[in-house]
This record gives structure tokens, sequence and C-alpha cells, in this order.
């Protein structure tokens, strides 16, 4: 088969996954054992009709089977007593023949349907666990094993942005003017087309305008149940309720109780100050959307929580409500996790407080730009290949773009906030004319660049790559992950195997293909994609990586704080 050289080959063994919707549709079952009725347990609540075909009818069906015939749940069918049917003796198949690939064109995966932790109702959330016919039992453990992980309010959750895509499609109009027929699904106006979409979370949400149609004020309210699906906690989620969800869907101010989102890297001392105001001296924290569970989770239930609605497009306007709602608390020793200085706004937030007469105190913490890359395996300086490194962000104040550096052989660029716009950032870096967009030399295309994505988190994910491959790389790599980050330089590829760390040797580019080749030869394309943290020590380091969403608060966990990941706790200060 021929290869190309940006394009993966496929790789056979896999199965197209589908979700069927049987409504008033007929399900016929052949077979009327214990796994017969699993299937038709299953068909019943997907509301199909079920008919099972068997030999012998009821009489040799099991106990289950018959149980819900004599309920009228389900028609058990005798296989002898269908007209011709003894013409057709030699295509009799047992219940089994599902998971035989030589007898059947599909199979079963292993499922489960979550729960409401609260009222114990099962609800439309689903997840299914296929080995392809190789490992049954091996898919049912997988299964447990994911179900495990998962926090136990993640069915709830998903009843609510169910509930909040029903009040999008039936929310009455903002503005008098004659409606417009919609044709399009509300998943075609939200640009939101499939659960397997590949679409960034990141598109800015447009404001709510006087002369809004009826297919803006959709589009409008879809994106924003898009974002909080993306970016909001699975326990906050949960627990909205419908007032909450209306607030969210007309943009207004939101006041969000206990839950959350954070990420990695701090020193012990720094870390002590941090779990400090949060569990004792914070009267209200104000939470960005990427603070995890496991951090809120240590704040105590009396201490109120508000969660920060910085989706693109509204980073201004929500950065405003947080300030506003620390000051009219008027409880504030205001503290920041991460860091709070490097692409944060503890600057605009000091002069804030200030100038309502409350001081503040900055508490600093170890930047995403040092603590992502160490996580992906990347030095951003290494002997013999970078001797600095410069952080800049890929967009400026409201959207603009911003100017790069240019090239140097011996420096790592890291670029924050930028993922979301790789295709511009890599045009900058590379094109000919590029001198408003870049500062500098152009980046040879050959330059290795990785993406991280929710570092430290169980899903980070690392997609490395050069300058030439990486915008088809990540479109191929499916649905964005934020919070994300860019690193550029030969830094990136100084730790793979045994090491490439004579790159600022003399003459050290003419070797820069060959280098390439070693890094990228056996990933089979332009690229190379990892997912989760390399070393399983950090699910005995990390809190967030383990299997219980339980967090006990003392002794305090490691917490490794990043620069994107915000939490504000306040108490008074005043002078």
């Amino acid at each position: 088969m021929d290869s190309h050289p940006s394009f993966p080959l496929p790789t056979g063994g896999a199965s197209l996954l589908l979700s069927f919707r049987l409504l008033n549709r007929v399900t016929l079952i052949l077979g009327s054992g214990a796994l017969a009725a699993t299937r038709a347990f299953s068909s019943l609540e997907a509301d199909s009709t079920v008919i099972v075909l068997s030999k012998g009818g009821l009489q040799t069906a099991c106990e289950e089977l018959r149980w819900r015939a004599q309920r009228s749940q389900l028609v058990v069918l005798d296989w002898d007593e269908i007209p011709g049917s003894s013409t057709i003796q030699s295509l009799v198949l047992d219940d089994e023949a599902a998971d035989i690939p030589e007898l059947c064109d599909f199979t079963f995966t292993s499922t489960h349907r979550f729960e409401d932790a609260e009222t114990g109702q099962r609800t439309a959330l689903q997840i299914g666990v296929t080995t392809n016919g190789q490992g049954c039992r091996l898919a049912g453990r997988v299964r447990r094993e994911i179900v495990s992980r998962l926090p136990r309010e993640v069915g709830a959750a998903a009843e609510k942005i169910g509930r909040m895509r029903a009040m999008v499609k039936v929310a009455a109009r903002p503005v008098k003017e004659p409606v417009e027929p919609v044709d399009e699904s509300l998943d075609d106006v939200a640009g939101d087309t499939s659960e397997d979409s590949d679409t960034t979370p990141n598109r800015p949400v447009p404001l709510r305008g006087e002369t809004e149609t009826e297919r803006e004020s959709i589009s409008r309210k879809a994106k924003w149940v898009a974002q909080v699906s993306e970016y909001w906690p699975i326990s906050k989620l949960a627990s909205l309720s419908d007032e909450e969800m209306l607030e969210v869907l007309a943009g207004e101010p939101l006041t969000p109780p206990n839950a959350s989102p954070i990420g990695p890297g701090t020193s012990l001392s720094a870390y002590h100050r941090n779990h400090t105001a949060l569990t004792e001296l914070a009267d209200l924290v104000l939470a960005d959307k990427l603070v995890p569970d496991v951090v809120l989770a240590l704040i105590p239930k009396g201490v109120q929580i508000r969660i920060a609605r910085k989706f693109p497009g509204n980073a201004e306007g929500a950065q405003n409500e947080m300030m506003e709602a620390a000051v009219e608390a008027a409880n504030g020793d205001y503290s920041s996790s991460g860091d709070p200085i490097v692409y944060g706004r503890a600057g605009e937030e000091v002069l804030y407080f200030r100038s309502h007469g409350f001081e503040p105190l900055v508490i600093p913490g170890v930047s995403s730009a040092l603590a992502a890359p160490t996580f992906a395996g990347i030095p951003v300086t290494q002997r013999g290949v970078a001797e600095s490194f410069t952080v800049c962000t890929g967009v400026g104040r409201k959207g603009r773009d911003v100017q790069l550096p240019g090239y140097e052989r011996g420096r790592t660029l890291v670029i924050l906030m930028g993922v979301a716009r790789l295709a511009q950032v890599v045009s900058a870096l590379t094109g000919e004319d590029a001198s408003s967009r870049r500062d500098g030399a152009r980046y040879p295309a050959h330059t290795p660049i990785a993406i991280i994505e929710r570092a430290s988190m169980p899903d980070q994910r690392v997609l490395t790559s050069t300058l030439r491959d990486v915008v088809v790389a990540l479109e191929s790599s499916g649905e964005q992950r934020p919070p994300g980050m860019i690193v550029v330089g030969w830094a990136v590829l100084a730790l793979w195997g045994k090491g490439e760390v004579d790159v600022l040797d003399d003459a050290g580019e003419l070797g820069d293909e060959d280098r390439i080749a070693r890094w990228l030869g056996d990933a089979g394309a332009g690229w190379r994609v990892k997912t989760g943290l390399e070393s399983t020590v950090w699910d005995e380091l990390l809190p967030h990586h383990a299997p219980s969403s339980k967090i006990q608060p003392t002794p305090p966990p490691i917490i490794d704080p990043i620069s994107s990941y915000d939490t504000h706790s306040c108490r008074r200060r005043q002078f």
C-alpha cells in the first residue's frame, strides 16, 4: 500500500462503532439462554419491540425470558411452529453467534449504563468496550475499570446537558421579529456534528445582538452548552438547577455552587500556602473553569465556590465578574494558585482590589510553561540543544494577532493559548512574507514541535511532529483537549530514545533530517501521539489519578498548579 508522509496508514482489525436508536423497531433474537436475556434487556432499554426465537419456545427459555414474556415485555416464539422453518434448519444459530466473527458481521460491546447517583434512575449515558472478538471477558474487565474511574455523577451530568439542549430548542425568542424556519439540527447549528467530532471547543461564543435571528439565538445558546460540556467539572454539571441552566443559555453572570477542575508543579512551601488559603482562610473561592475537582474537593463545604465563565469570546467579561464578586463579598486576602503572573491576570486583579480598598496577597506557583513540558518529557533547556527559552502568547488582547519570535537554533519557544489557532501560528513561524507576524528569521519546516494538552491529567495528550506536518497531525488526532500549549524547537526531541544532544555542535544542522528520521521514523506518519502519563508512579503521587472521586482533605495531597488553572480565595484584609 502506498504511504503518504502526512497521512497515517489504516491498520485493520477494528470495528466501526455505532449506537442504534431502536424506537418503534423490532429486534429479533435467536436463542433463549441467559445471554439472549441480556441482549433482550438491552434492546428493551433501547425502546425496541423484542421477539425471541428459539427451539421449544417458552418451554426451553431461561427464567428471565419467561418472566418478561409473562409481563408482555417481549414475545418468545418456538422455531418449529414458524411456517417453513423445516427448510432453514441449517441456519439455526445459538445466542452466542454474535460473538463469533466467522458467523456474524457484528459483535456486541460490553456495556454499562450509568445511574443518577442521587435518584438511582438510569440515565442516557452508556459506554461500550469491544476487543473485536479477541477477548470478551477482557472487554468486561476493561469496562469495569473505566466505570470505576469515572465520577459517580457522570450519568446525571449527561442528563443535565441533554435538558439544556432541549431548552435551546424550545426557549422563547429574546427579540420580537418574524420567526425564520430553522431546518438544521441543533448539532449542525452549534457546529457540533457528532460525538466523535474533531471540531475545536475554543470557537468564540458570539454576544447576543439586538436584532438576533432565531437561528443566531439557537446557535449562540448551543455554543454555550458546548462550552460548559467541555470545561465545567462533571460534579458541577450534575448539580445544575433549572435556573442555572437558563442563566447559562442567557449568557448572564453565574454564581455556581460547589464543584470544579486543576493541574501541575509547585514547591512544597508554595503548595502549603495555597493549601492553607483554600482550606483554612477562604470565605469565598473564585475558580477558573479549568480547576479540577481534586482541588476544589479540598475546600470546606461551607465555603462558597464560583466558577468563572472564561470561555472564548467572554474572557474579559468573566474576569470582571470574578473581581466584582470578590469585592462584593468583601472577604478577601486574595490568593491565586498556579502562577498568577505569566499570562495570568494578577496585575489587573492587584490594581482592581487595591482601588477598592483591599490589599491582595499573591501566592506564587509554578508556571505551566515549565511544568507541562516536563510532564511531556521535554526540557525547555538542555545542554547541547537549547540554551534559552521564550514564552509568549498565541493570541493578543481581544483576539488580535501577536508578533512571534523568529528562529534561533538554540532557543525553545513556548506558546500558551495558541493551539486553537495552530494554522495561523505555523504560518507566522514559517511564512516567507510574515514580517508583520514574526520578528526574525523563518523557522525551517522540519523544526520539531509538540502540542501538550491537559498536562498532568490522566488524559494528558502529547502530539509531536514538525512544523511541516503538525496542522494535519492535529486535525487527524481528533477533538482538541483544552488547555493546551505549543513547544517549538530542538528541545522537543532532545530526550527521545537515546537522546539527541549534539544539535548545537558545529555544522549540527547538516544532520537535522537524519535526526527527524530517527525521531519519527517508526511513527508511520509525520507525527506521533501519546496519551496519558509516561510513568505509573504518578498514579500514586497525583490524587486526581486515583480511581475514587472522593478525596480526603488530610493528609494534604500533592497538587501541581499550572498557570492555565486558577483558583482564587478571598479573606478580609482592608486598609
